[in-house]
C-alpha cells in the first residue's frame, strides 16, 4: 500500500517538493508549522509532502504499536537493526519521490529529509535512490545499515548536498551518533553541511534559519 500523505503547497504549479519524514511515535502533522515558517519564496511554488509512517509494534517500546518506519530492536541501534522494516520503508520512500517525479518535478528539485527515525530513512533511501536528488536534509539521527552504504549507495547519490544537524544534548538519538553519522558520510566522498546546537532532541530557530537558507542554496 503507498504511503498516505500530508501536502501543502505554498502556490499553484509547485517547482519543488520537499518530504519530510516524521520520527517515531510521532505524526506527518508535526513538521507542518516548521515549513510554514520557511521563507522560500524565491523558489517559485514549493510542495511540501508529509508522510504518515506505518503503525507497527516497536520492541524497544514494549510492542507497543505505533508510528515508525521500522522497528527498534533495543538500545543499541547499531548491532540490533531491523533490516527487513528498514528496507521495506525505504522502498516506500522512493515509490513517494516517483511520485513527484510522475507529478512533473524533476528529481533534481526534490529534497528528500527527515527527523530521529526520518532522518535514518533519508539516509537510507536517499543515498540508494537511482535518481540525484537536490539534497538530504537529516535532522537527529543516524545512518542505518551503514555497513552497506558504501556497497549500495546509487552512483547518482555520490555528490548529492547533504545537511546533517544534531542536538548536541541529545539523550534520544546521542551527539556521538550524529558526529559518527558525519563522520562516515565525508569518509565516502559525500558534501555534507554539518551542523549543532544547544538543544535536545528538537528542533531549534537557529537549525530552522539554517534549514531555511540550504534549500534556497541547493534548490535555488
Amino acid at each position: 500500500m503507498p504511503l498516505e500523505t500530508l501536502d501543502y503547497q505554498t502556490g499553484d504549479s509547485p517547482k519543488s517538493a520537499i518530504l519530510i519524514l516524521h520520527g517515531l511515535g510521532a505524526s506527518a502533522t508535526d513538521f507542518v508549522p516548521v515549513a510554514r515558517e520557511l521563507e522560500l519564496g524565491a523558489l517559485g511554488a514549493v510542495r511540501f509532502v508529509f508522510p504518515f509512517a506505518p503503525v507497527r509494534p516497536v520492541t524497544v517500546n514494549g510492542g507497543m504499536s505505533m508510528p515508525a518506519w521500522y522497528d527498534i530492536l533495543g538500545v543499541d541501534l547499531t548491532r540490533r537493526e531491523d533490516e527487513k522494516s528498514l528496507r521495506e520503508s525505504a522502498a516506500d520512500v522512493q515509490a513517494l519521490v516517483d511520485r513527484e517525479i510522475a507529478r512533473g518535478i524533476p528529481a533534481s528539485r526534490i529534497v528528500l529529509g527527515g527527523f530521529s527515525q526520518g532522518c535514518a530513512m533519508t539516509l537510507l533511501a536517499g543515498l540508494r535512490a537511482p535518481q540525484r536528488l537536490a539534497g538530504l536534509l537529516g535532522l537527529s539521527g543516524y545512518l542505518p545499515l551503514a555497513a552497506t552504504t558504501a556497497a549500495e549507495r546509487s552512483e547518482a547519490s555520490r555528490d548529492v548536498p547533504i545537511f546533517l544537524a544534531h542536538g548536541r544534548t541529545d539523550p534520544v538519538v546521542p551527539y556521538a551518533r550524529g558526529i559518527a553519522t558525519r563522520d562516515a558520510l565525508v569518509e565516502l566522498g559525500h558534501p555534507v553541511e554539518w551542523h549543532d546546537y544547544p538543544m535536545q532532541h528538537s528542533v531549534c530557530q537557529e537549525e530552522i534559519d539554517d534549514i531555511q537558507a540550504w534549500l534556497l542554496k541547493v534548490l535555488g
